[in-house]
């Protein structure tokens, strides 16, 4: 009998390594397999998400392309300049919704010179002049696509509430650096927010401002200008760069 166990003993623990091998192997087996399974459900994934944005994209072109062209329509059809100037910044607004995806980053300098482009454009159409003026020594930090978007329909909502509301005839917009801050202000030689009943603490236009500030890590306020009119003024923190 005790022959029997010292026999018995060695195959029992070979049996037992040989089992603990299969197990370990098993798991590794499965461990691969789970890997192949999540990069197999991830390449589904990603070409889903493919297919989808360029699905998106194709029904946002044939959209720009449909309804932009009416909308262009409409602001050489319209002969007042407050209604043209209105269908334009709903064109505007427009390529904005279709495009937001896709807004170009840019510098900050390449955005001022973008938005005043497009600001001198607005008023001699409105028959309006624009004053720019701009710091020589600001700084050229990057902005994110968000950024830019976030400063354009600012600047677009405050001239639209200058020309819309104020009447302007002249609008001044200032860029300059303060500390690591950029400091902008829109001033118009209108009646002025609160002598024209609109008042500056109402309305989807300068709340949505407000909120594109605070997007921005900044602030924005409406206060009287030193030669009559509105003066809108934003102050963000520049990205460091």
């Amino acid at each position: 009998m005790p022959v029997l166990i010292l026999i018995g003993v060695p195959a029992l623990l070979a049996l037992t390594a040989c089992v603990g091998l299969l197990l370990r192997r098993q798991r590794a087996m499965q461990q691969r397999v789970d890997a192949l399974q999540r990069q197999l459900a991830e390449g589904l994934r990603a070409e889903r998400l493919k297919a989808a944005a360029e699905e998106r994209q194709r029904l946002l072109a044939d959209l720009h392309d449909d309804i932009g062209a009416k909308l262009l329509t409409l602001v050489h059809a319209v002969k007042e300049p407050e209604l043209a100037d209105l269908a334009r910044a709903v064109v505007q607004d427009f390529r904005d919704v279709v495009s937001r995806t896709n807004q170009d980053a840019c510098s900050l300098q390449q955005a001022l010179g973008q938005i005043r482009e497009e600001t001198e454009h607005r008023l001699e159409s409105a028959g309006s002049t624009l004053h720019w003026q701009q710091d020589a020594e600001l700084p050229d930090p990057a902005l994110d696509e968000a950024q830019v978007l976030h400063l354009f329909r600012i600047f677009r909502e405050a001239v639209t509430n200058a020309l819309r509301h104020g009447h302007a005839t002249q609008i001044r917009i200032r860029a300059k650096a303060v500390g690591t801050s950029l400091l902008l202000d829109v001033t118009d030689n209108g009646p002025g927010l609160i002598e024209s009943g609109k008042g500056a603490h109402g309305g989807r236009g300068t709340d949505s401002m407000r909120q594109r500030a605070q997007q921005l890590a900044g602030t924005i306020d409406w206060t009287a200008g030193t030669r009559g009119g509105t003066k809108v003024i934003l102050e963000f923190p520049l990205p460091p760069g």
